[in-house]
């Protein structure tokens, strides 16, 4: 059965999707994105024929939509951003749900949403098809700066370390009884937050020393 494997991105299977080489899936994405961002806010039909192919290329690579859902919450910030243009941005006003607002401002939010739920979309499309170490070996394939390559892959290695240091101080919360049931625990999350961070900190310390010792030279890019 296909299941999430080797990163929290990745969904395993064996579509045509996932048989692309990884960097030809880079190149299509960028190529897509491009234009997708040169496309007129108000083309919205034409926004619907991009959301119908992508739809069409998950369905083709067998990703369950319950597997992308839950990873699209990194659309929050772009969702609250647009969610205060209409009522931020200058100029005619127009009424929306009953509400006051900057027509620019409302034409803005609807093209950034589409735009970047689109993306991101695609984007999840590409890791959930696309296992980690290919994605890498695609972008040495396209050239990219081998200095960049190193450095997405500490942060790909390092992720799911953080990740799993986050849950193990989410279970001794809840061990001691602890429910963030409302704004008043935020305090010990902010604490629990600024602790992860630290850890974090002198984690990538340690591995910096490390590779020091082993005669990593970072500003000549040797080892």
């Amino acid at each position: 059965m296909a299941a999430a494997h080797g990163h929290r991105l990745y969904f395993s299977g064996d579509s045509p999707v996932h048989r692309v080489p990884a960097h030809l899936k880079v190149l299509a994405l960028l190529g897509f994105m491009i234009v997708v961002v040169a496309t007129p806010g108000s083309a919205y039909p034409v926004f619907g024929v991009y959301a119908t192919l992508l739809l069409a290329l998950i369905v083709v690579a067998r990703v369950p939509f319950g597997f992308l859902l839950p990873r699209m919450l990194v659309e929050v910030p772009i969702v609250l951003f647009a969610v205060l243009m209409p009522f931020i941005a200058t100029g005619p006003k127009t009424t929306f749900l009953g509400l006051t607002v900057s027509e620019h401002g409302l034409e803005a939010a609807a093209s950034l949403l589409m735009k970047a739920t689109i993306g991101v979309v695609a984007s999840l499309t590409l890791a959930a098809t696309t296992e980690p170490h290919h994605l890498l070996a695609g972008l040495g394939r396209l050239r990219l700066p081998h200095e960049m390559v190193q450095i997405m892959s500490f942060m790909i290695r390092y992720l799911d370390v953080v990740t799993d240091e986050m849950r193990r101080m989410r279970i001794a919360r809840e061990s001691r009884g602890f429910r963030a049931s409302s704004f008043r625990q935020w305090g010990v999350l902010g604490r629990t937050a600024s602790a992860l961070f630290i850890r974090s900190y002198e984690r990538g310390e340690r591995v910096h020393l490390a590779m020091l010792s082993r005669g990593h030279d970072p500003h000549g890019g040797g080892s």
